[in-house]
This record gives structure tokens, C-alpha cells and sequence, in this order.
């Protein structure tokens, strides 16, 4: 369906278009990676911050680390890692060689819950793109990555 029928709007710039069905695309694909999440009481956040964790490979993170690793970069980190202490997906500990750091490690439950949640969400991406092949699942990925050319 096109955005200007979903939003019910003929008369706009082909930028303005752009950026209303790339803000429209995004909320859809959020809905539905939430609605994978749901049931293990998880938000996109804290999904990346595990997804982040078990990427350390059993080597500890500090928040920092977690914080410059996140899609989403205005989470508030040191709240998401409480809410997943909370669970026992993380534990947090003061670093042996410098009492100043505190080290983050995913736990064997949180890993568990990723290896359950591994399927469910390849899954999701799999269908959340079934229309598109791989040719153009790499355009769209060259353009998305073209658009941030002023990221850091």
C-alpha cells in the first residue's frame, strides 16, 4: 500500500513523502519486533543490551561500551541494565584491578533467553521482508546506510 493512501495525503514534496514513509516503515517494524518481545517482558532496548552482551563473549562491559553500542542511543543505559539485573538476564560487579569500574556480564538465564528468542525474531525479520529479494534487500541497505553518510 502507498503511504499516501495509508495517511490519506496527496499533496506533499517527494522529501516530505520520504521521510513520513520511512518514519511510518519504522513504527510498523517496531510493533512487530515488540510483539515477538512481549511475552519475556522485554523492550527493544533491552533486547539490544543482552543482544550486546552475549557479543562480548563471556568478556565484561562497561556502560559506556553499551551506551555507544545501542541503536537506540537515548535510552537511559544504567536503567535498562537495572531492569535486566532484576530479571537475572545481567549481573553487574566491581571490576578486581580498578574499584572504580563496573563490569557487566550477560548471565547462562539471559543467554538462554536469547537462544529462545533467536528464532522468534529471525523469523519475524524473515517475514517483515518476504516481499523483497535479496538484491534489493541489499539496495535498501546500501541507501539506509547512505542516508546516515553524516553519522559518526
Amino acid at each position: 500500500m502507498k503511504i499516501e493512501d495509508v495517511i490519506q495525503s496527496k499533496a506533499m514534496s517527494l522529501p516530505t513523502k520520504t521521510v513520513i514513509n520511512m518514519a511510518y516503515t519504522s513504527s510498523m517494524v517496531e510493533e512487530t519486533i515488540l510483539a515477538v518481545l512481549k511475552p519475556y517482558d522485554l523492550s527493544i532496548q533491552q533486547y539490544n543490551v543482552l543482544r550486546i552482551l552475549r557479543g562480548q563473549k563471556g568478556n565484561p562491559a562497561n556502560l559506556s561500551t553499551i551506551q555507544e553500542r545501542m541503536v537506540d542511543r537515548n535510552s537511559n543505559t544504567t536503567r535498562l541494565v537495572d531492569k535486566l539485573i532484576k530479571k537475572g538476564w545481567v549481573r553487574r560487579q566491581i571490576c578486581k584491578n580498578n574499584r572504580r569500574k563496573v563490569e557487566i556480564f550477560i548471565t547462562e538465564k539471559g543467554m538462554e533467553t536469547l537462544q529462545e528468542l533467536d528464532p522468534l525474531t529471525e523469523g519475524n525479520n524473515k517475514a517483515l521482508l518476504d516481499n523483497l529479494s535479496e538484491t534489493e534487500l541489499d539496495t535498501l541497505n546500501r541507501l539506509l546506510d547512505k542516508l546516515r553518510k553524516d553519522e559518526h
